[in-house]
């Protein structure tokens, strides 16, 4: 079917037709196994992929933490010649479930009704597994074309915030030294996310004095002291959008306070969490200096209190691949011979792709079926959209790896 290293569009979209039914098949199999990340296990859903990859006559394996967890599944489809390494990554878990009966169906149905398939996973991103693992199935019959690998990366272990799968695999000590670029399987059709806002988190610890409530005499209440540092970071100076290139502004979010028992007890400790997104205009250091400048402030009017103290939680940086970046070339010229046009932008929340830039590995991500409900009730994807975006995939990776 596929004659010569560059076949044209027809072809692949003739054999994403053909795998049209399989791929149903197989997200409506994954989508029927819990996995939401930290709450179910995943060795079920892990088992399921790796027999499928087995049937296709491939040879994945596990990806395991230090702490001996499964947290994905890996596949390699080695070229006949050397060359670079591509990365096809998808996640294995889920968000929650949240209120099953707000459900028009089971949040484990799987159930195709009036042309999408229903249940959580569907969009993030079980269908991308599918579409990847079929891919990787396709691949392997030209092994002696390619110049290079195509990798499957299941990562069972995102959702948690923790990505393990992709920690391990990237970072772990077998780490492979030549990937080239990444494909993240998110979905939604009209854009192609080449970059994204990084992140900065921190837990804040804010100290009073511990006290009774109904006492005469005063205590620095850590609440009151808590409150008055949401006000500094909420009144803080940030930077406004950048060029073109990077059109998002910098913005700092205070997402959790954590504080007091009960009513008699005057808290002497109060926790935040504060959430920072980046820009190429508004780093990690310029985040660090902001929230150094409003403790600074604040433990200055409250001087009969210990200071305040900061842990970092997470640190990613802002990215933007090139508009020549042959990743993203490649990639809009698949999805152009299957007949979309994705716009590519930068996007406010970060992903695995700001990770990755972390890593001097470029990423996309955001490209995949139409969908419906994301991390939300009745998730779901469009069927009849996947053809499309398996075919763009496929394409793609020939053109890399030619």
């Amino acid at each position: 079917m596929i004659a010569g290293m560059t076949p044209e569009p027809a072809d692949v979209l003739v054999a994403a037709h053909a795998d049209h039914g399989s791929v149903l098949a197989l997200t409506q199999q994954l989508v029927r196994i819990p996995s939401r990340g930290g709450i179910d296990h995943y060795l079920s859903m892990v088992e399921a992929v790796e027999d499928w990859l087995m049937d296709a006559r491939l040879r994945p394996r596990r990806l395991v933490d230090d702490g001996g967890r499964v947290v994905g599944v890996v596949c390699d489809i080695a070229g006949g010649r050397p060359g670079p390494r591509y990365v096809l990554d998808a996640c294995l878990d889920t968000a929650p479930f949240g209120d099953e009966a707000a459900w028009a169906h089971s949040p484990t149905s799987g159930v195709i009704e009036d042309g999408w398939l229903n249940g959580r996973g569907a969009a993030d991103s079980k269908a991308a597994v599918a579409v990847f693992c079929h891919l990787g199935a396709r691949l392997a019959q030209h092994v002696d074309q390619l110049r290079g690998t195509a990798t499957l990366l299941f990562d069972a272990d995102e959702h948690t915030g923790r990505f393990g799968g992709a920690r391990e695999y990237f970072a772990g000590a077998d780490a492979p030294d030549d990937v080239a670029g990444v494909y993240i399987g998110y979905p939604g059709l009209d854009e192609l996310v080449v970059g994204g806002r990084g992140v900065w988190r921190v837990r804040l610890r804010v100290h009073g004095v511990a006290g009774h409530s109904g006492s005469s005499r005063y205590a620095p209440n850590a609440i009151n002291k808590a409150t008055e540092l949401v006000g500094l970071l909420r009144e803080a100076a940030l930077p406004g959008p950048g060029a073109r290139e990077f059109p998002l502004p910098p913005k700092v979010t205070v997402t959790e306070i954590r504080g007091g028992e009960g009513f008699s007890v005057m808290p002497d400790v109060c926790a935040l969490s504060v959430d920072v997104r980046l820009t190429p205009d508004f780093d990690a250091p310029a985040a660090q200096a902001l929230i150094r400048d409003a403790i600074g402030t604040l433990d200055e009017r409250w001087p009969d209190t210990r200071p305040t103290t900061v842990e970092v939680v997470t640190d990613w940086p802002p990215y933007r691949l090139p508009p020549t970046s042959a990743l993203v070339e490649a990639l809009l010229d698949g999805a152009a011979g299957a007949g979309l046009r994705p716009e590519p932008r930068v996007a406010g929340p970060s992903n695995i792709g700001n990770y990755l830039a972390g890593l001097s590995i470029p990423a996309t991500a955001g490209f995949g079926a139409v969908y419906e409900g994301l991390h939300g009730t009745d998730e779901r994807i469009r069927v009849d959209t996947v053809p499309a975006v398996q075919a763009s995939y496929h394409q793609a990776i020939l053109t890399l790896l030619s």
